[in-house]
Formats: structure tokens, sequence, C-alpha cells
């Protein structure tokens, strides 16, 4: 059996060809570590989508649609995916044809064909975990990327991406649900390693922006509320390492959450394909600074001095709009 390092290596040659504009650079860490080509001016944009994989249905078709015009008119760069990337139950196995009816033959548009960074959701524990991990989803479709807990950097902006579902109590709990907990075992040491890595990606980062990416709220007015787990072992390494934003999936809206004892900002966009009309609760309004119950995406386009949010609906409308330039704010 190859060593760690050997397969490594490997890897990383793999995704040396098959990367469109993205480059794997080995770092001491264990998390690995991921270079996206920027634009000349530097600035980098994406769009975001979460809990979307319904073969089209739920208007994901729609959602799609307008992610590629959007898409097209911000000349993106790549695709942020917060999770629950298959419905109801993740992938059989690399063969499922669910990888193509809900992500190869629905984001079809050419403004789509760039790099996908995605990490898993709770739904994707309940099938085969590993397929979606597996290199040769990649080779079917190599816009495809999906680790467990990675780094990206793109210019003078670092996302972190983390696998927020074994932080849940409740799915180790749950004697009806089944999880493929392959590679998350034990538990309670794959969290420890987790952490600490976070902890020490986040500071040695030397990038402006510090963006970290999981499925799970940390904070939510939506259906699931706040993560407790999260809140409790994750917040406190973000904030300790002045993290501008936290995007995730999980609750089926579009959110703006501002913080009000630091600069992150809770971004939720997991409106990829079916929302919950009418599930929210009651939120400090200080903090709230927009919840949008139907289907959407975001877009996000960020320069040396300055990050830009946008939130769009199925017809394409910008329904909130915010930018930071570090030491100030404005939202609309």
């Amino acid at each position: 059996m190859p060593n760690k390092s050997m397969a490594m290596i490997k890897f990383s040659a793999f995704h040396l060809i098959l990367l469109m504009s993205a480059t794997v650079v080995m770092v001491s860490a264990d998390l690995q570590r991921f270079q996206h080509t920027v634009k000349p001016d530097g600035s980098v944009s994406f769009l975001v989508v979460g809990d979307w994989g319904r073969r089209g249905l739920y208007n994901q078709s729609n959602v799609a649609y307008q992610m590629g015009n959007v898409g097209e008119k911000m000349n993106v760069d790549f695709i942020v995916s917060t999770g629950d990337n298959f419905y109801d139950s993740g992938l059989i196995d690399e063969d499922d044809p669910a990888f193509y009816d809900s992500f190869t033959n629905v984001y079809t548009a050419a403004s789509l064909q760039k790099q996908w960074y995605s990490v898993l959701g709770n739904h994707d524990y309940r099938g085969n975990a590993l397929a979606q991990l597996s290199q040769v989803l990649t080779q079917r479709d190599n816009k495809w990327l999906c680790i467990s807990s990675f780094v990206l950097n793109a210019g003078n902006v670092d996302l972190l991406f983390v696998d927020t579902t074994p932080f849940q109590d409740k799915y180790f709990h749950e004697k009806d649900q089944e999880y493929d907990w392959r590679g998350v075992l034990p538990r309670e040491e794959y969290l420890a390693t987790l952490l600490k890595d976070v902890d020490v990606a986040l500071k040695a980062s030397s990038a402006k922006w510090k963006i970290v990416v999981g499925h799970h709220t940390i904070f939510s007015a939506g259906v699931h509320g706040n993560t407790e787990e999260l809140v409790d072992k994750l917040l406190p390494i973000l904030q300790e390492n002045e993290v501008n934003l936290y995007i995730n999936g999980h609750d089926h809206c579009l959110q703006h959450i501002s913080s009000s004892n630091s600069q992150l900002q809770f971004i939720t966009s997991g409106a990829g394909s079916k929302a919950w009309r009418g599930d929210i609760n009651p939120w400090n309004l200080d903090e709230m600074k927009f919840y949008y119950d139907g289907q959407g995406f975001l877009a996000a386009e960020i320069t040396e001095n300055e990050v830009y949010l946008a939130f769009y609906d199925i017809y394409g409308n910008i329904l909130h709009k915010w930018s930071t330039s570090g030491n100030t704010r404005s939202a609309s």
C-alpha cells in the first residue's frame, strides 16, 4: 500500500492536469491547499450555491440559468458549493446517475464550466460520502472538486472549507438515520485534528480577506437555527483569527446576519433548489440585514480593498447588496 506522502504526490499531479485554473500546493499542515488564478487586476469573483442536487427540480434549473447569466456578466473565476449536493441521500457510488442528472446536466452554461469547490452536507453523508470525494468524479467532469476540508487561495483571499457535519451531536444519536462515517471515526479525534488544522491555516494566512465555508449554519433565523456545536467550537477560532465571512448552506434560504462584536458576517446561501417558505424565526433586527425564503444564490467580487456581495433570485433580481472595505460597510 502506498504511504500517505506518495498518495498526496499522486493526488497533486492528478489535479495539476485536471483542475482548470487551480494548482495544488503541498503545505506542512494536514489540510490540502489549492491556488486559483485570479484576474490580471488581482480581483476574484465567484458564485455560491447550496442545497441544490434535485435533478433540476424545485427551481434548481432556474437557479442554474440565472447563475449562468450572472456568471457571464461577472466573468466568475469559480463556483463554491456549500453542500447537500445530492438529495435525498447523497450518491450511491461513483456510477450514480444523479451526478450527471443533478450536476453536469443542470449547470450547463459556459460561464459555469469553471472549477467548482464543494464541501459535504449532512444529506451527502447519508449516502456514500467517499464517492463524492473520489477522483473518479473529477475524471468524469473536471470542474468537480469535493474534499472534506481544504484551503483555497485566490490572490488576496483565502477560503477555508470546513467539514461541519461531524460536529453535530444529533447525527450520531439518530437511530433511524444512517451516515457514512468512514474517515471520521473516532469522531473526537477527527474534530480535534480538524479544529487544530483550521486554526493553524488561519494563523498562517497572510491574505487580507479570510472566508470560511461550511455546510451548517453558525447563526441563522431559518428552520435549523443556530448550530450550537459550531458556536462553541468553531466560532471562537474564526473570531480570534479575524475571519471576514462565514458562508454556509443547510437552511434553504438566502440570509445575511451581521456580527455585533466583530467584523465577521454570517452568510447563508442554501437556496439552490427546494426552499422553505415562511420558515423564519425572530432575530435582532440590528444584526439581521437580509432574509429571503425563496430560491437563489450569492455572487461575490473581491478586490484588494473591497468585498462586494449580492444575493440573486431565480429571476435575476438583486435582492440584497453589501460591501465592506474592512473599515466601512454598506448594505442595500
